[in-house]
């Protein structure tokens, strides 16, 4: 199932046409990729980056990550990475440790790229929407978006958030996705 530009601006009403088609390719071929393959698995992928990415339009998190220093659960173990590994991508990739998963396990990576030398390759289209599709498989948010409820598409969203953030507006578009998904 291939997304169109027209189901993005269904789902996402506030996103620019720019950014829809800047992301739309990739998101076709990283979610087919990573087995974000079917209506449930798709419309919960989307609510999510939809809101952590404010509707396609940041990749970077507005936050300094000075609030990540020295956050050893994230693996900021030198001074400086809160800042350096703050979120990017379009679920907002955080941490040293992270990075370093994400340039060990992602499928497909050209050789010589590495997300902990070059922490802004996280904001380039391709790597902003693979990088949340790697994030989503490895941990196995399929498997909860395959239940279609709402108690799963929760237990999602404090996976990807650490809580409830923004949860009113990411289950909004999980609905419109859903509905737009089964025209």
């Amino acid at each position: 199932m291939a997304l169109t530009n027209n189901q993005l601006k269904q789902m996402y009403p506030f996103s620019s046409e720019k950014n829809r088609l800047k992301y739309l390719s990739y998101l076709n071929e990283f979610m087919q990729l990573y087995e974000i393959n079917t209506q449930q698995r798709i419309a919960a992928f989307l609510a999510q980056i939809g809101h952590e990415s404010g509707q396609l339009f940041y990749n970077e998190e507005i936050a300094s990550g000075a609030a990540y220093e020295g956050r050893l659960d994230l693996g900021n173990t030198e001074k400086g990475d809160g800042i350096r590994f703050k979120g990017r991508g379009l679920i907002q990739i955080t941490g040293r440790s992270n990075y370093q998963k994400l340039t060990n396990e992602m499928r497909g990576l050209p050789l010589g790229v590495d997300f902990v030398a070059e922490p802004d390759l996280l904001k380039e289209p391709e790597y902003a929407v693979k990088s949340a599709c790697w994030w989503w498989h490895n941990r196995k948010l399929n498997e909860l978006a395959d239940d279609d409820c709402e108690a799963s598409f929760k237990r999602i969203t404090r996976i990807i958030n650490g809580g409830y953030n923004g949860y009113t507006d990411r289950y909004k578009i999980w609905q419109r996705a859903k509905q737009i998904l089964s025209a």
